[in-house]
């Protein structure tokens, strides 16, 4: 794996600037408790459970609504549901960015490597029909991936090493999660219409 200077709570602090009104789902586990952690928006959707249905969740916001939506993935919650990928790269139009953050671990099941050491994940996406596969292997090369990804009406993959975080985030979200569905419900729909 590539050495790269940056964690995945730093990447999905980047993520946050960069497109802060953007439709964004978030992986279980770490990625939906850090970015709940950072700031807590109505675009945000936190995948509790669920494991490798993040990008499935995405790729119908981003068919329904035909606007730019975001999917902060993790290679083992990509590895665990791969046949979306397919999905993704038969739909020609989608709007869609999907980040996968790749630690190489489990983070959150306690730090088990996962089988993306032996898998090319950008060449999983390339094979799977992705218009645009990138890779950013530091925070300004994150940023300018993500901000020319959002100008393309087609899927782009953008493949991010990190490091695994020194720390746990923050707790688990759980408060009021009917809530959460709904007020990224209530924000997707409002936005599709404006």
């Amino acid at each position: 794996m590539t050495v790269v200077p940056f964690d995945k709570s730093t990447a999905i602090a980047e993520i946050l600037a960069t497109a802060p009104g953007i439709p964004t789902v978030f992986t279980t586990g770490f990625a939906s408790r850090v970015a709940a952690s950072l700031d807590d928006r109505p675009n945000h959707f936190y995948m509790t459970g669920s494991m490798g249905l993040a990008l499935a969740l995405g790729t119908g916001v981003a068919m329904a609504s035909q606007q730019p939506t975001i999917v902060v993935d993790g290679d083992g919650s990509l590895l665990m549901n791969p046949a979306t990928l397919l999905a993704v790269g038969t739909a020609p139009d989608l709007p869609l960015v999907h980040i996968v953050l790749d630690d190489g671990l489990y983070a959150s099941t306690g730090g088990q490597p996962t089988p993306g050491r032996h898998a090319h994940l950008a060449g999983l996406a390339t094979a799977s029909g992705y218009q645009s596969v990138c890779e950013a292997i530091n925070l300004s090369a994150l940023r300018a991936r993500l901000t020319t990804a959002l100008d393309v009406s087609s899927a782009v993959f953008i493949h991010c090493p990190v490091q695994p975080d020194a720390t746990p985030p923050q707790s688990r979200v759980t408060p009021d999660l009917p809530g959460v569905a709904m007020r990224f419900s209530q924000f997707v729909k409002a936005t599709a219409a404006a």
